[in-house]
């Protein structure tokens, strides 16, 4: 990669990362009215859609938009070869410093301690590289919450019921302790069709 290449792949995370993290404040800090504008903005392209089919039929599809958009920034985004070494060295760690305390190795257990140092620092390298994707992340799945969120309170009337398994119809604004159930439908979507997409693409812990 020429230098020209590299500042302007630098110059787009930035950008990126900058959008995200606006993204994510505002929505903490700006109040309804911020919110409200995003969920209008994405509402041009999705209340066309949600007219058509059933609410939380297009759930389970920006579940699974999300799902593979979250994955695919993950891949790409954090070292996963050096995630799997902290996690492996950090089991072997823990191992070896329990058998020192328990053996009463006092020479092993400074080594361990010199080691411990260089282990924090990979550790905080994984936690940095977490921030991008978070934020990355963030620059679509925030915007498909504030509409939901939105389109929910407008529609609640007209909304089609959700029909689940043991539990049977509810309606979506119906509340399951502190959620209400389009949040749970979301949740429910989201979870394995994540976990398989990341199996997929081979990222994930050891």
């Amino acid at each position: 990669m020429d230098g020209m290449e590299k500042k302007t792949k630098e110059l787009i995370d930035r950008v990126l990362l900058a959008l995200g993290f606006s993204l994510l404040f505002g929505v903490m800090l700006l109040g309804p009215e911020f919110r409200d504008g995003v969920g209008s903005a994405v509402g041009i392209l999705l209340d066309p859609v949600a007219a058509r089919i059933p609410f939380h039929h297009l759930i389970l599809i920006l579940a699974i938009v999300t799902g593979i958009y979250s994955g695919l920034i993950q891949k790409y985004t954090i070292d996963w070869e050096l995630m799997r070494r902290v996690q492996r060295n950090m089991r072997e760690f823990q191992r070896e410093f329990r058998e020192a305390q328990r053996e009463q190795n006092k020479y092993k257990l400074k080594k361990l301690q010199e080691r411990q140092v260089e282990m924090m620092q990979e550790q905080a390298e994984i936690s940095k590289q977490q921030f991008k994707p978070m934020a990355y992340t963030g620059i679509i799945t925030i915007p498909i919450w504030m509409w939901m969120y939105q389109y929910v309170n407008i529609h609640r009337a007209t909304l089609d019921p959700l029909i689940l398994p043991m539990i049977g119809e509810r309606a979506l604004v119906d509340p399951w302790f502190f959620l209400q159930y389009w949040i749970v439908w979301y949740i429910i979507c989201s979870i394995p069709f994540g976990a398989l997409v990341r199996k997929i693409l081979g990222i994930g812990g050891v």
